[in-house]
């Protein structure tokens, strides 16, 4: 049985290549279980389209494996109809969110034939099996499929408790060098090395999030926090250290860091091992609340801790409540004035676009952001499938055929779905005057300690859901 796997390109224009972690623990699973498979990574070279169907007609292919997030359903969409065209009696099999949270939308739409909800691990292994001895799909957990047009769902899959048990990421598929090559791209200033001398690689700590907020989807959505022990965590930064040389670890996970009691055993860890490399990571907005934390940040900086993210998305009280955060606007001011006294450069997101969002919640919500110095990776209001937020806009007349808004799908920073009072127009008005005036104060209008500190702790940070 010939097996294809193939990674899409989200952001085929960027310069940030990010290892896929999700495809990364599939595809271990497979070599470990012994299927060999071929591999287009078409986010690691950014292949033409036509170099893609070049590759995917190589040989003959019996299944094709490829997993994405939700926004990308356009690109998997078009990926099945030239795998079909080429290959029309493979089985093309797809996971992560996009097969998670529209399965039957998926299966129905496009030309896909199984949908892998939720942990992949052992259900990819499983289900290849039966595959290859054209056995029943139907005992396999965590899967679903048509039956002469009809959808089937089978059983979810138990969650594995353990991840602690899992194999690290095995690489070697992956031209691994091109992904260390652009981690220079993704670490966020100020950096404590040249840039060019930046060697990172990605370590998922944590699987799902203690977090529900409305906004967000992920495939560990609804399901318990799991995460790793610190002994399982400093073992793959060492084996990473050793086979790659890297100096640079970003902890790649929806939420790394939910209380101090976990936070100050992998950091303890981190400092017993004097590992000599630094890392990033993210936490809860009001993990760290009183002053006997800075003993927690002071411990997290020596052991190697050059930038912290966590969300503010908004400062508004009935919009933190519509999104179910739990978190307010002066736990976060509270909590990231001691990460700038413990020299920690930190880095927050924003989300623009709740109902009740108004120009003055817009500007207030900026201001949070100047007055701590932070300077946001601010977007709009993306609902996804499967979170309150799209059954809120798809029950008040925002979204009407699901699969003509998947189409529309794509980053955050384009406004795609505007469910205020505000026209387009006004709308992206108000949100690039609250980015520029955060761009000119961060940057020249601040008084002289307020500047230094900027510089010091003005970080990027990537979109975060916690």
């Amino acid at each position: 049985m010939n097996i294809l796997v193939m990674n899409v390109s989200l952001r085929p224009q960027s310069p940030v290549k990010l290892f896929p972690i999700g495809l990364g623990f599939v595809t271990t699973a497979m070599k470990r279980a012994g299927f060999e498979f071929d591999l287009i990574d078409i986010d690691a070279h950014r292949y033409s389209d036509s170099e893609v169907r070049k590759r995917i007609q190589k040989k003959k292919y019996d299944v094709v494996c490829m997993g994405c997030i939700v926004t990308g359903y356009r690109i998997v969409k078009s990926l099945c109809d030239v795998i079909k065209e080429i290959h029309p009696h493979a089985t093309i099999v797809v996971g992560n969110s996009v097969a998670t949270s529209v399965a039957e939308t998926l299966l129905k739409k496009t030309r896909a034939d199984i949908a892998v909800m939720s942990e992949g691990d052992e259900t990819i292994v499983e289900l290849l099996g039966l595959l290859a001895g054209n056995d029943s799909l139907d005992g396999v957990k965590g899967i679903s499929f048509l039956r002469d047009g009809t959808f089937v769902r089978n059983p979810s899959r138990p969650l594995i408790k353990d991840i602690s048990s899992l194999p690290f990421i095995d690489f070697s598929p992956y031209d691994i060098d091109i992904y260390i090559d652009a981690s220079k791209q993704h670490a966020n200033d100020p950096l404590p090395m040249k840039r060019d001398d930046v060697r990172a690689m990605p370590v998922n700590t944590a699987r799902g999030c203690i977090a529900n907020c409305t906004f967000c989807y992920h495939v560990f959505k609804n399901s318990p926090y799991r995460f790793r022990n610190p002994d399982s965590i400093v073992a793959e930064i060492r084996e990473l250290i050793s086979r790659y040389s890297i100096n640079y670890v970003l902890f790649w996970d929806e939420l790394t860091f939910f209380s101090k009691k976990q936070t100050i055993a992998l950091v303890d860890r981190l400092l017993a091992e004097d590992l000599d490399i630094y890392w990033a990571g993210s936490c809860r907005g009001n993990l760290f609340d009183c002053e006997e934390d800075l003993e927690i940040m002071e411990k997290m900086k020596k052991s190697g801790c050059v930038s912290m993210a966590y969300s503010l998305e908004s400062s508004n009280p009935s919009i933190l409540k519509m999104m179910n955060k739990h978190v307010s606007a002066e736990q976060f001011s509270t909590q990231t004035g001691l990460f700038h006294r413990a020299g920690i450069p930190v880095g927050t997101s924003i989300v623009m676009g709740y109902p009740q969002e108004t120009p003055e919640t817009i500007r207030r919500t900026f201001e949070c952001c100047i007055e701590n110095s932070i300077y946001p990776s601010a977007g709009y209001l993306l609902p996804q499938p499967g979170s309150k937020m799209y059954d809120y806009a798809v029950a008040n007349g925002f979204i009407g055929d699901e699969e003509e808004y998947l189409l529309k799908m794509g980053d955050r920073q384009d406004l795609r779905l505007n469910m205020t009072s505000m026209s387009d127009e006004e709308f992206e008005m108000y949100v690039m005057e609250g980015l520029k005036r955060c761009n000119s104060l961060l940057e020249v209008g601040l008084d002289e300690r307020s500047l230094i500190k900027t510089k010091h702790y003005r970080a990027g940070g990537k979109v975060l859901r916690a």
